[in-house]
């Protein structure tokens, strides 16, 4: 997998190597984006056209909220090879740091002694790529950290490491 050095200054992140996710998920990403995109942007067209066409004020809305949905997903689509290259993590002394985001970055720390379960997801599209998605359950009840884009064969390997690290941080407390 790709790493990378990053220094990330005020967020006491500086000298972190960061392991980037599989560019495969940029396809993953790309057909849920347009898939969904396709399908709103349909809908409210098709609403438009039964509710009046293009004669009727109610028609004209549902037909520009289609067109502004479609130019929306476009936008997203166009984006999301550079939004997955944002994704990384990093596995460090006391935690498990992800980082993602292009214009607001987003770093969520999840210290080992706190990791309950380690999932590994495989979805059908994911099976195809040969990818997997690691989700984490804390003792907080709101924790919804996931990582997508872990390639299959790291991904078993990265948990069995992650509960490992856990065990340990958990038994010393």
């Amino acid at each position: 997998m790709p790493r990378e050095r990053l220094d990330e200054p005020g967020l006491g992140l500086t000298g972190v190597t960061w392991t980037r996710v599989s560019a495969k998920l940029v396809w993953t990403e790309l057909v849920q984006t347009v898939l969904a995109g396709v399908v709103v942007t349909a809908g409210c067209v098709l609403i438009g056209v039964v509710t009046g066409g293009f004669g009727q004020v109610a028609g004209i809305v549902w037909t520009l909220v289609g067109i502004a949905v479609g130019i929306a997903t476009l936008i997203t689509a166009v984006l999301t090879p550079r939004r997955v290259r944002a994704i990384g993590y990093a596995l460090r002394e006391d935690d498990f740091v992800l980082r993602r985001g292009l214009m607001w970055q987003r770093f969520t720390a999840v210290p080992y002694g706190r990791l309950q379960l380690v999932d590994v997801a495989r979805g059908p599209l994911d099976r195809a790529l040969g990818m997997s998605e690691l989700k984490f359950v804390t003792a907080a009840a709101s924790t919804n950290v996931r990582v997508p884009g872990i390639p299959a064969e790291d991904a078993d390997d990265l948990r069995d490491r992650l509960v490992e690290l856990a065990e340990s941080r958990r038994a010393g407390l």
